[in-house]
């Protein structure tokens, strides 16, 4: 059973009615309908109202709500029917049947439309693209049948009028790999006759108002569909509610997706305009023989056929005729017998043309390549969507089949409900009542009894000898079935004067009385309803009943301590007292009437409130205090985490570094590991401890005398480091080198005496460099002199007057330095008076390709430092 909705939606399941009476199931019909819930269960049977307008209950959110879960779990819906095809389909893996019947109008069509969105939203959740293909064409096919299989009606502006039956084959895992399309009953006489407010089917007005301009000329149509015979005979062609252009587009990429080339599309067209030129042509006698009247038309005819215009010609106006001696011979028709010979050779085509797009379908969605040893069992859910039972103005044989095949179904219906519920109450050892309901099985006989029914007694007449006429069937039918309470004539009943003497008869049907001409007031719901009830209007599993009720007693709320499931059960219906209202099976709870049901229900939906508040404020604090302990752990877990990572990096740090006072490098190319993030601060001082450590273990082993030189290059390095490739690093610095005998030879001796007269002079404590230059003055002209720089002064010299002193200046007043990123050797010398020294060092005579601008650089670097505590500006 459904779960219940709202008392103001009405009973979601009929059985839930309080009297099974007509007045009461219309009321709660309605009552549903206005709320626009216009699915009700009957049992497992899902009613449906046609709403006549979009309702927001097929979205992807409605789907996955009804997804895998049970009937009664959510209100009625057509996807709960579906669901639980598909699952007792995959379970028990067995083939499942969905029948779809109602009247003209009801929905069915669009039923089963959902039907297989549902089925193909559900399926292949890993997206195989094989699958994905057949679902495709599956859905498409629906478009394409709907094109040429429905027409507006009187009642629906997209009435099938055929019978579909379809199989959607599946593999063991469910997903969808196939199908098969059974159509049956089409109803061809509608290609040439429709009723006033009918139209065609839709195809016919498809390619007429969508097809291009192109199409239509090679077709030889005209736009309008008022031009032809066979499509301007019913509705008004201009108020169809159908857009018959998308509808066009929308069939034409449908077709291309399932697979039809584009010459079996131009092919369908083909066939498709020559019926409309079928039925404007006019037949007309001279006298003795009758001709067509515009050869215009045959000639498109036999064009659009691939056949010679005389053939065709002959193929509507003569008949074939074979001799009781062999002899075949060709009569003429007359006109009538022409225009009937025209109008049945164009639903001939028709019906072809059906049968073969259903069959080039099949081709497509056909289950390919299946083994069932390999790909495991093969199971099929069928959907049957047959058109509704029907009452025209003129009902025919054709409706008088599709009537009757609605009757085959409802006796289905019927059989199958009551057998399943005289099972049920077999099985769980109810007693079972005798059920009065409508049985319409003496209508199915009055159709089909064999030498007794309609269907033989036409069979019977049309072996009569002699000329067989629609008045011989009506009168053979009048004698044999005169006496039958559920068929009647204007000769048996002369005072009826709504069937015509010699042509009418009526059948008194299930769903109504229909008058049929020899040229499911309701749909048995009712009947259904009784049988479902069987004198109990609930029935549910033991398990779930205690599970949805179990609060609304003491003794069960929240688990019970009882034996079974069912003596839990019985204590809930004891302390309401409904004893005598409930019946108990093997695994079921019966309950008689609604009303009990209702009353726990009502109770239930008291009591849900509080127990929802008490649960949140249980589960909440369940919540908080697992949410509690999880951070104490998770804390607990960091703090004793961290301590490891530290002393991990400690031991990891210890076991690289043990023995580096023995190593070359003292440990230069050891690799440090990396530091956890509470130690990066740590790790830095101890790199910087380390590095220090280095450089005491490499300086201590430096004599005293090279000191000065050591000092310099590491004040070069931090100066020039990243700046200049080559600062001279890797050798020896002398820096007094015009006081060198090995780099100045000729002129040191002079340069020496030179130095102690200025040191008397500027006394002086050092030398910081000296070397021999080349200056650039302001008029671009360059001359060699001499640079001595003390920690006193800055000389410039004149070498070839025996080192003249030219220009001194206080080295206190130099503010910094500037060189080029380049290997020349260019300096300046920037002061406060902006006096600036712009010099280029001269290489040695023993080495000339040195580099001393490092060595001016470091040296003039580490006495500032050394002095100042800080480094002169490098610019």
């Amino acid at each position: 059973m459904a779960e219940l909705e709202g008392l103001e939606f009405g009973k979601s399941d009929f059985v839930l009615l309080d009297e099974v009476t007509m007045e009461q199931f219309m009321e709660n019909l309605k009552l549903r309908f206005e709320k626009a819930r216009i699915y009700t269960f009957i049992g497992e049977v899902v009613v449906s109202v046609n709403p006549y307008r979009h309702l927001d209950i097929y979205g992807k959110e409605v789907i996955e709500d009804y997804r895998g879960r049970e009937l009664y779990e959510n209100p009625p819906h057509l996807y709960a029917v579906a669901d639980a095809a598909y699952k007792a389909m995959k379970r028990r893996a067995k083939d499942t049947c969905i029948v779809i019947s109602g009247e003209s109008g009801a929905g069915k069509t669009e039923a089963s439309k959902y039907i297989m969105q549902y089925i193909a939203a559900i399926t292949n959740p890993s997206q195989r693209a094989e699958v994905e293909s057949v679902k495709n064409v599956l859905l498409k096919s629906n478009c394409v049948l709907e094109a040429f299989g429905n027409a507006k009606t009187n009642r629906n502006d997209n009435s099938s009028r055929f019978g579909k039956y379809m199989d959607i084959n599946f593999n063991f895992n469910g997903d969808p790999t196939g199908g098969h399309i059974n159509n049956y009953l089409l109803e061809k006489s509608r290609v040439a006759q429709q009723q006033e407010g009918e139209r065609n089917f839709h195809s016919f007005y498809q390619v007429l108002r969508g097809g291009s301009d192109g199409l239509l000329k090679s077709l030889y149509l005209q736009r309008d569909p008022a031009e032809y015979a066979y499509t301007n005979q019913g509705a008004s062609i201009t108020l169809a509610s159908n857009n018959d252009s998308l509808c066009h587009k929308a069939v034409m990429a449908a077709l291309k997706v399932i697979g039809f080339t584009a010459e079996e599309i131009i092919s369908i067209y083909k066939i498709l305009s020559t019926i409309l030129h079928l039925g404007n042509l006019q037949f007309t006698s001279d006298g003795e023989h009758v001709v067509l009247v515009g050869e215009d038309t045959v000639k498109h005819i036999s064009e659009l056929t691939s056949t010679e215009p005389e053939n065709t010609r002959k193929a509507l106006l003569y008949r074939t005729v074979a001799t009781g001696g062999g002899e075949v011979i060709e009569k003429g028709h007359n006109e009538q017998e022409a225009s009937y010979g025209r109008d049945a050779f164009a639903k001939a085509l028709y019906e072809r043309l059906f049968a073969w797009i259903v069959g080039r379908i099949n081709c497509v969605i056909q289950v390919k390549d299946y083994n069932p040893a390999l790909h495991g069992k093969n199971t099929v859910i069928g959907v049957l969507d047959i058109y509704g039972f029907e009452i025209f103005d003129n009902n025919s044989f054709e409706q008088f089949c599709i009537n009757y095949c609605n009757e085959k179904l409802q006796q289905l219906f019927i059989e199958l409900i009551l057998r399943q519920e005289q099972d049920e109450y077999q099985r769980e050892g109810i007693t079972w009542q005798n059920i009065e309901y409508f049985n319409n099985q003496i209508i199915v006989d009055l159709v089909e009894q064999p030498h007794k029914g309609i269907i033989s007694v036409l069979d019977e007449a049309c072996l009569t000898a002699g000329k067989v006429t629609d008045t011989v069937c009506l009168d053979s039918m009048n004698k044999k079935l005169g006496q039958h309470p559920h068929y009647t004539s204007r000769k048996l009943c002369p005072a009826d004067k709504t069937m015509e003497f010699n042509r009418d008869f009526r059948i008194r049907h299930y769903a109504g009385d229909v008058t049929y001409s020899v040229e499911v007031a309701y749909l048995g719901l009712l009947e259904n309803v009784r049988v479902r009830r069987a004198g109990f209007a609930y029935r549910q599993p033991y398990a779930r009943f205690l599970q949805r009720y179990k609060m609304t007693c003491e003794y069960t709320w929240p688990n019970h301590l009882m034996s079974s499931d069912q003596e839990a059960v019985e204590a809930i219906v004891n302390q309401h007292g409904f004893e005598d209202d409930v019946a108990y099976g093997h695994t079921k709870l019966f309950v008689r009437t609604p009303r009990t049901l209702f009353t726990l229900e009502q109770e239930r939906a008291a009591l849900i409130p509080i127990l929802v508040l008490f649960l949140q404020k249980v589960w909440r604090g369940a919540l908080a205090r697992m949410r509690c302990r999880k951070i104490r752990a998770i804390y607990t877990i960091m703090a004793y985490y961290k301590c490891y990572k530290v002393k991990a990096h400690f031991w990891e740090v210890e076991r690289r570094f043990t023995n580096v006072r023995n190593m070359a490098d003292y440990g230069k190319s050891v690799e440090w590991p990396t530091p956890p993030a509470a130690l990066v601060q740590f790790h830095r001082i101890t790199q910087h401890l380390y590095r220090r450590w280095w450089a005491r273990q490499l300086i201590k082993n430096i004599p005293p005398s090279d000191m000065a030189e050591v000092r310099a290059k590491v004040a070069a390095l931090s100066a020039l480091s990243g700046e200049r490739v080559d600062w001279g690093y890797s050798r020896a610095w002398e820096r007094d080198y015009l006081a060198s005998a090995k780099d100045s030879p000729l002129t040191s001796t002079n340069f020496v005496r030179i130095t102690k007269e200025l040191k008397n002079k500027d006394p002086y404590s050092q030398v910081l460099f000296s070397c021999s230059v080349r200056m650039l003055n302001w008029f671009n002209n360059t001359k060699d002199r001499a640079l001595l720089i003390t920690d006193k002064h800055i000389y410039r010299l004149e070498p070839k007057k025996h080192f003249k002193v030219q220009k001194r200046i206080s080295l206190d007043s130099v503010v910094g330095v500037s060189v080029t990123s380049g290997s020349d050797q260019m300096v300046a010398l920037h002061t406060a008076s902006q006096d600036d020294f712009l010099v280029h060092l001269q290489r040695g005579q023993l080495n000339p390709n040195q580099d001393r601008v490092g060595e001016l650089v470091g040296s003039l670097t580490d006495h500032f430092t050394r002095r100042d505590a800080a480094p002169l500006s490098l610019l």
